[in-house]
């Protein structure tokens, strides 16, 4: 399994607009032919403006093939450009999760007090 970690920084005043195109429709769209979306995030400490969202794909493979039918849907092709303009700064990384630290041997819970 591999995690790919997208940070986009945003044109400044540009958050609000962008996450409620993607709530309305782009995530949408996204989870249809990505998959298993780990999450969705905006930063207040750091780099502001950011937005970072992650997808679990089984192997690089499996990534290159939903990536390429979502750069090929018609729906996707029509939302890009609502958004595009209101990024800033693109940073696309694929991450290796340690062996004891795969997504399917964590606990979510919170250790107990």
């Amino acid at each position: 399994m591999i995690v790919e970690m997208r940070t986009y920084v945003l044109h400044p005043g540009q958050q609000g607009a962008f996450l409620a195109r993607m709530q309305e429709q782009g995530i949408a769209i996204e989870r249809a032919i990505l998959g298993r979306m780990i999450g969705f995030y905006t930063c207040e400490i750091g780099t502001l403006n950011q937005v970072v969202h992650m997808w679990a794909y089984d192997s690089h493979a499996d990534r290159d093939r939903r990536r390429a039918r979502l750069n090929a849907d018609p729906q996707w092709l029509a939302f890009v450009p609502q958004v595009l303009p209101m990024i800033r700064d693109m940073e696309n990384k694929i991450l290796n999760p340690a062996p004891f630290a795969a997504l399917d041997t964590l606990d979510w819970k919170a250790p107990a007090k």
